[in-house]
């Protein structure tokens, strides 16, 4: 058994594709930004996890506060 006893690493790539991703989301181009998470490698998901539990929150939550939908919009509203 593998215990990690330090941190897991963000790579640069990840962040790139991160960045993608939100910008993405701010733009309603929702299949982009899932091509854009879909290319964080494993280590870099566990950074961001890590990361995001240390302010309190998950990745769907950090979206809500900062006002992008992680949901479709309602073509009928």
């Amino acid at each position: 058994m593998c215990v990690q006893t330090t941190a897991p690493r963000l790579s640069l790539m990840a962040v790139g594709d991160l960045r993608d991703a939100l910008t993405a989301l701010e733009l309603g181009q929702g299949p982009t930004a899932i091509t854009a998470l879909m290319s964080i490698d494993p280590e870099s998901w566990q950074a961001i996890e890590h990361r995001l539990a240390a302010v309190g929150g998950d990745l769907r939550q950090l979206l809500e506060r900062a006002g992008l939908s992680t949901t479709p919009a309602d073509p009928l509203a």
